[in-house]
């Protein structure tokens, strides 16, 4: 899957957890951590899943 897939559906879940939580009556403050904290999730689970295996020998030449 590519990286801007993962990236969509990263947006979407934190838009519908932002939504949840300022419908539930948290503060913007922490519904702002919360949303910053995913996104930081949401990449590094991004990039591990579509970054490519790196070759054992190395570059070839």
């Amino acid at each position: 899957m590519s990286f801007a897939l993962y990236l969509i559906g990263s947006v979407l879940v934190i838009g519908g957890v932002a939504w949840a939580l300022i419908t539930a009556g948290i503060r913007p403050l922490y519904v702002i951590i919360t949303c910053v904290i995913l996104l930081g999730v949401g990449i590094v689970s991004a990039v591990t899943h579509t970054r490519s295996k790196d070759n054992p020998k190395g570059p070839s030449t």
